[in-house]
């Protein structure tokens, strides 16, 4: 399994960026999608996850009204659209995937995934 992330860059507060992860050697359409964040001097964080049908998704309440996660299914791709960043938002952001069997409920803890991208930096300048 392979988790390719992109998207990552400097952006002024209030601004936006869209992450992408493509996903290759897993059945994508039945996997849960989530995204992680970890800044400088703190821990891993959950921030979002998408179920396969992309009819359900989660959100850190950090992120809820600002973050919105999708997925296209056709492409193998999960998006993290970004608005309203604030400083605080400056982190390492990874993508992980997991099956539903796997991760039970758990979609909100890292060490519940098995699989991982190798992160992209997203700095947001105040």
């Amino acid at each position: 399994v392979q988790l390719q992330a992109s998207g990552g860059g400097l952006v002024q507060a209030g601004g936006s960026l869209r992450l992408s992860c493509a996903a290759s050697g897993l059945t994508f359409s039945r996997f849960t999608m989530s995204w992680f964040r970890q800044a400088p001097g703190k821990e891993r964080e959950f921030v979002a996850a998408v179920r396969w049908s992309g009819s359900k998704t989660y959100y850190a309440d950090s992120v809820k009204g600002r973050f919105t996660i999708s997925r296209d299914n056709a492409k193998n791709t999960v998006y993290l659209q970004m608005n309203s960043l604030k400083a605080e938002d400056t982190a390492v952001y990874y993508c992980a995937s997991d099956s539903p069997r796997s991760l039970g409920g758990s979609y909100y803890s890292g060490t519940a995934y098995d699989y991982w991208g190798q992160g992209t930096l997203v700095t947001v300048s105040s």
